[in-house]
């Protein structure tokens, strides 16, 4: 029974070390590509909501969702700036990040929408953007993080499960290549009380280490 449950707690842990390792993938030529690096632009990120049928109609309908997953997009996008802004006052951030509200600009102007950002490449929205970088984002929820009776999400630890989770995901492409540099995915859970900067923040100081961008990183 003991070489059992030792067998069980072994193949667990194994377990656990592989989801933790496709966590983060980092670009084994990250240093060369994006060594000249200086700025970064964050796109609004793709918000899929899967509402009960009451939420639907209560939000206005599939057009009213549609329209709420481009809020909660543009939310995160907003966090994620005030994220990258408070490590770079801290002097933990390598290279400097567009402000959204330029960056939508510049894609409005270039008839760039919401709807349409998929069909650009990493290639296209730098050169428009006039950035090295570009960070893009996908989040999935049963539920809008702004919505004042959501609940703050935190990430999950180990095996624990949640009736009510989310996915989300952080990539950066190279400017010039289009190529992955970076990318972070997390299934989320939620827990009451907090604001979308909050989750963000919670988000990213768990990716922080292995943030390619930060001062302290080491491959």
């Amino acid at each position: 029974m003991k070489h059992v449950i030792a067998t069980v707690l072994m193949l667990s842990l194994a377990i656990a070390g592989m989801a933790q390792t496709r966590e983060i993938y980092t670009n084994a030529n990250f240093r060369t590509l994006a060594k000249d690096h200086k700025i970064l632009a964050i796109l609004p990120f793709k918000t899929t909501l899967t509402l009960r049928p009451k939420e639907v109609e209560k939000n206005g309908g599939q057009a009213g969702v549609a329209a709420l997953e481009k809020r909660e997009g543009l939310g995160v996008q907003s966090a994620v700036h005030s994220y990258f802004l408070k490590r770079k006052e801290s002097n933990d951030l390598i290279v400097d990040v567009q402000d959204p509200a330029r960056t939508n600009a510049l894609l409005e102007r270039n008839a760039v929408t919401y709807e349409t950002l998929s069909s650009f490449t990493p290639e296209e929205l730098a050169k428009i953007l006039n950035v090295d970088g570009v960070v893009s984002g996908t989040f999935e929820s049963t539920q809008p993080m702004s919505n004042e009776a959501a609940v703050a999400m935190t990430l999950l630890v180990g095996f624990s499960g949640s009736t009510n989770t989310g996915k989300t995901t952080l990539s950066i492409n190279d400017g010039k290549t289009g190529e992955l540099l970076w990318k972070y995915d997390k299934t989320l859970s939620r827990g009451f009380g907090s604001n979308t900067n909050t989750i963000i923040t919670t988000i990213m100081r768990k990716a922080s280490r292995q943030f390619p961008y930060d001062k302290d990183y080491r491959n």
